[in-house]
């Protein structure tokens, strides 16, 4: 197994019914508190787990470790993730959950819409009105959903646009790109390395760059444009980050003020939309423009 991809709480649980009763009691100690098992010295862990330390030196050459200190080290590392991924939750009931999925999303919009910035967004805006070509990046998870639904968005109003969520491809637009060309760039986190290299490279080539992403990121650092995002995650882990609605929130406000940068023409491509659409589909003058 490469040592990049071990996972030490895995083989823990995984093994459980292999343990002799000496190791049994050991795992259990361990995973009882792996942020604590971290930190415990070897007479300490052994008190814990009532053997003795030569009983833990053997366990963690069982687990494939070299020595203690490897095993202390791999569970710092899987500690590393945070309890509320490491201890059993026990869920609320379904209506209190409907109302607390609710109350965080609420509270999400609230606390994002008071860091967009007007005079920012305005000039992004202006700036994706300018472009010869708009690139769109967004890799994994909502990003790659929300960089479609950008290129949605702009590709309404008439704008030469494309999303692109392949880590390679990105690189490839990216040595292309020229002074007159813009790439948005969509991450939750700001750190995704195959984002900030993509990003690296265009940059090299004159690109402007606009991010939807955290501020004090390294992706926010190399934004011409930053539309911040704050992240604020619960304990309960099954229920979907609310951080989706901050970003769908900076994108609606992006795409609403680039609508309203040529608000005569934007209204006409919007029109001829609605009309292919009816003519279509049907539908009464309320459904969505495709949506």
């Amino acid at each position: 197994m490469s040592q990049n991809t071990f996972d030490i709480v895995y083989e823990l649980r995984q093994r459980q019914h292999e343990f002799s009763p000496v190791e049994s009691r050991i795992a259990a100690a361990i995973l009882a508190d792996v942020d604590a098992a971290a930190q415990y010295g070897v007479s300490e862990l052994a008190e814990r787990a009532e053997v003795s330390a030569a009983a833990i030196s053997r366990f963690a050459k069982a687990l494939g470790c070299e020595h203690v200190r490897e095993l202390r080290a791999r569970l710092a590392s899987a500690s590393a993730v945070g309890k509320r991924f490491l201890e059993q939750q026990n869920a609320p009931p379904v209506s209190a959950l409907y109302a607390q999925i609710c109350d965080d999303i609420q509270e999400s919009l609230r606390h994002n819409i008071a860091n967009l910035k007007e005079e920012v967004v305005q000039e992004l805006a202006e700036a994706i009105c300018q472009a010869r070509m708009i690139h769109i990046f967004g890799l994994g998870g909502c990003s790659t959903v929300f960089a479609q639904e950008l290129q949605s968005r702009f590709v309404r109003f008439g704008r030469p646009v494309s999303a692109c969520s392949d880590a390679l491809m990105m690189k490839i637009i990216g040595a292309t790109l020229g002074p007159q060309d813009l790439v948005l760039v969509l991450s939750v986190s700001g750190i995704t390395p195959e984002i900030v290299s993509a990003v690296d490279i265009a940059r090299t080539y004159g690109a402007r760059i606009g991010a939807i992403t955290q501020a004090n990121t390294a992706l926010a650092e190399r934004s011409d444009w930053l539309l911040p995002i704050q992240i604020e995650e619960t304990d309960f882990v099954f229920k979907p980050s609310a951080s989706r609605y901050a970003m769908m929130l900076a994108i609606d406000v992006l795409a609403t003020t680039t609508a309203l940068n040529d608000a005569n023409a934007n209204h006409e491509h919007l029109r001829r939309i609605k009309l292919a659409l009816d003519r279509h589909r049907g539908g009464d003058s309320r459904l969505p423009l495709g949506d």
